[in-house]
């Protein structure tokens, strides 16, 4: 994980306002508002890297409610589609979203199918996808 963040905070972008980190407290509220419990893992991904603005992709944010990428937002929106409602969607790409389950592995969705790409957790998503693939 922490070689995970630091290979994300050097390949960040500086942008003209900057994203806002949440606080624990935030996440309480977030679960409230899409009535699901969120994983650890991604827990500490967005406590951790919700600020960092790199490549094409935009994962999930919390702090700006006006944003395209805020959490409750984008849950509602991947819902109505389709994804199953147990899942968390983390971003949106190519059509579909890369979503989470609450045991914290990640799987891409689109149009009703999975990919059979799998990763076994958020930060294994941030350094193959986010971070490799995204360049």
């Amino acid at each position: 994980m922490e070689d995970v963040i630091e290979a994300l905070r050097e390949a960040a972008v500086d942008v003209p306002v900057p994203l806002e980190l949440p606080e624990y407290d935030d996440l309480v509220v977030i679960e409230e508002q899409i009535l699901i419990p969120l994983p650890d893992d991604f827990k500490d991904f967005l406590l951790e890297v919700s600020d960092v603005v790199y490549g094409t992709l935009e994962p999930a944010t919390v702090m700006d409610p006006l944003s395209h990428t805020y959490l409750p937002e984008l849950a509602a929106q991947a819902w109505d589609i389709g994804l199953p409602r147990e899942l968390i969607p983390i971003c949106e790409a190519r059509g579909g979203y890369y979503a989470i389950n609450e045991g914290g592995e990640v799987s891409y969705w689109r149009n009703g199918n999975f990919s059979d790409d799998e990763w076994p957790s958020i930060w294994h998503w941030a350094k193959e996808v986010w971070l490799e693939e995204d360049q």
